[in-house]
């Protein structure tokens, strides 16, 4: 699709003074300008209107892409005919929870409307910027990660060996013809026939049985118990801690009683089988392999206990659990809580440093059954020994994080985030390290990650080379 010579409205980069203020969270400096860009451009407009973070509010989104290789210009006048990836309307508001409070720049949620909110807001599933059709995505700020790197690196690391791992895109920000920044444009683990494709569930028979995701996580969505506490790192209940599940697709308001009773006692039965040892029938054992190696690695301080994503599907399709991936924009030494800086511990063992702050929520015990079973271990061994010669092998870990520094450096948008968000030698929440500069944060995840790795290949049995 490309651009008309007629503008479209935010060509009122061109006309700066005349926009509408905004009190939406604006930049420190309100008044950064972008020419042109190797990323995506992203223009949403809310007319002045106030974004919410419980319920959504209709926008207009245009998105211009020319194209790997190519240039996208701010400027649609001086350079008509670019190619539109997407415009239209959506369905905004703002996501996440302890980045959403501790975090001046915000992320949003948002869904591709076929009509307005007020006829019903039809949802509209699209391709964007390459993505796989859906109707259901998010622009991740990264605010606490300096790098903007954590997450697309992990997903990277991750994507040949779990079963869907979501795909982002960096793009650059207007919100209300004022600059915003870097975001990253990404898919969600959610249903959609692109994501993990889960079909709905029924009330009888085998569609009772599937599909379902959950996500164990906070109290901030209505949520099932667990019947089983929490361990320490000695396998101690923590008797005054519990773990929460939430439910995910169907969400709470659609699960019907039938389901919601039947996918509960499915979590009791997985539990009840970690207790008498009986666990394999009910998981994907190399699902929770591969789950646990990837976050062990980043040593992400969210791992296992929040945005801790798993599905199940029909039982004539697949019986057993999974686990998916999700949310560590924290890790790689990126926070300076419950000692998830460190190189040398493992974080499915963090529970007694979760307690001594005071945290609630936990790492669920299963982990510590897991990691207690030497076929469990065996496995485990084996499997790292098949990371460290691929995706986790130095040389692939260095291009990675080279290509993905590129694309933010090479035509300034990194620059530019940094001026709109100054936080350069700044404390921002919760960063262990405070670096003075891009490539400082750069190095300092490198030095981090050579340190993982030979701490990891220690206590794996991972000799290198071998």
């Amino acid at each position: 699709m490309r651009l008309p010579l007629i503008a479209f409205p935010l060509l009122m980069l061109a006309l700066a003074a005349c926009v509408k203020p905004s009190g939406n969270f604006p930049p420190d400096d309100k008044g950064v300008r972008l020419d042109s860009t190797n990323l995506p451009i992203v223009w949403i407009e809310v007319d002045g209107d106030s974004i919410m973070r419980d319920e959504r509010i209709q926008a207009r989104m245009t998105v211009l892409d020319n194209g790997e290789g190519r240039l996208n210009y701010a400027d649609t006048v001086a350079h008509p005919g670019q190619r539109i990836d997407y415009r239209g309307l959506i369905a905004l508001r703002y996501r996440g929870n302890s980045t959403y409070h501790e975090s001046p720049k915000k992320s949003y949620s948002f869904r591709t409307l076929s009509e307005p909110l007020k006829k019903g807001g039809k949802k509209r599933k699209v391709s964007l910027l390459g993505m796989g059709k859906d109707n259901n995505w998010a622009l991740l700020a990264s605010y606490a990660d300096k790098s903007m790197l954590r997450d697309l690196l992990t997903r990277e690391i991750a994507r040949p060996w779990m079963e869907y791992v979501p795909q982002g895109r960096y793009c650059e920000l207007f919100l209300d013809g004022t600059y915003y920044g870097v975001f990253v444009l990404s898919e969600l683990v959610s249903k959609g026939k692109q994501r993990l494709n889960l079909a709905s569930p029924g009330d009888g028979g085998d569609a009772l049985t599937g599909d379902y995701l959950l996500e164990i996580d906070s109290e901030d969505e209505p949520t099932y118990t667990s019947r089983y506490h929490p361990v320490t790192a000695d396998g101690q209940p923590l008797t005054d801690r519990r773990v929460l599940f939430q439910f995910k697709s169907p969400d709470y308001d659609e699960i019907s009683r039938a389901q919601r009773a039947y996918i509960t006692g499915r979590i009791n039965a997985m539990e009840q089988a970690f207790v008498t040892g009986d666990y394999r029938r009910h998981i994907d054992v190399m699902s929770f392999i591969d789950y646990q190696l990837v976050m062990e690695f980043c040593h992400n301080v969210d791992a296992y206990r929040l945005s801790g994503k798993f599905y199940k599907r029909r039982d004539s399709v697949d019986p057993r659990f999974k686990m998916a991936l999700w949310d560590t924009d924290l890790a790689y030494g990126n926070s300076r809580y419950h000692d998830s800086w460190r190189t040398d511990t493992w974080m499915y063992r963090s529970n007694d440093a979760l307690y001594r702050d005071d945290n609630h929520y936990m790492v669920p015990f299963w982990w510590y059954v897991l990691n207690n079973d030497p076929e469990y271990t065996a496995a485990l061994k084996a499997r790292w020994a098949q990371y460290r010669a691929t995706s986790l092998s130095e040389a692939r870990l260095t291009a990675t994080m080279d290509s993905l520094a590129r694309v933010l450096t090479a035509h300034g948008a990194m620059d530019r985030d940094s001026r709109a968000w100054p936080h350069w030698g700044v404390e921002v929440w919760p960063n262990y390290y405070v670096s003075g500069s891009y490539q400082d944060e750069l190095e300092y995840i490198r030095q981090w990650i050579a340190r993982r790795l030979a701490w990891m290949d220690a206590q794996l049995d991972y000799l290198p080379g071998q």
